[in-house]
């Protein structure tokens, strides 16, 4: 869209204000990966941050399973937050009208986030202490990884 909009001085006015429109309301406005995910807001809490996209397919075994731990451990400290880098937002909105999930869920098109966080694969995931602090990581998932990702995340939980 760039390239487009460097010669705005020659369309309608009409096309220009809906252009300036549709850019003032879009969902996603990211000035930085810190506005996306600010930790601090989550201190005291366990954090699980899954990374994925609407086209991997290990996401689709992890989405049930991540709003499982939600459900079970959310009154015990824990936020699951799953973060999309599909660059075509309606993929992901058709993804997770399929699984409607109840944890959070943010966009990251430029994917800002996954360089901070040196995200390699889909999906990845991040365990975070109570502290802030990065204590774990994950590349892929498969449903065996279920029982270690869960061993340590209850592990996280008991420490105070």
């Amino acid at each position: 869209m760039l390239e487009s909009t460097r010669n705005f001085k020659t369309w309608p006015l009409a096309v220009l204000t809906f252009s300036l429109l549709a850019l003032a309301s879009s969902p996603v406005r990211v000035a930085n990966a810190d506005d996306l995910l600010d930790l601090a807001q989550f201190k005291g809490r366990v954090v699980y941050v899954d990374f994925w996209a609407s086209w991997c397919t290990p996401c689709r075994l992890s989405f049930p399973w991540m709003q499982s731990l939600r459900d079970t451990y959310e009154r015990e400290g824990l936020s699951v937050i799953a973060i999309n880098l599909d660059r075509n937002r309606p993929d992901a909105e058709r993804f997770l009208a399929q699984f409607r999930p109840n944890f959070e869920v943010r966009f990251d098109p430029q994917g800002q986030l996954a360089k901070r966080f040196k995200v390699q694969g889909m999906p990845s995931s991040l365990i975070i202490d109570r502290h802030g602090v990065q204590r774990y990581s994950h590349i892929g998932f498969q449903t065996v990884d279920r029982a270690t990702y869960e061993t340590q995340l209850r592990e996280l939980l008991a420490e105070k």
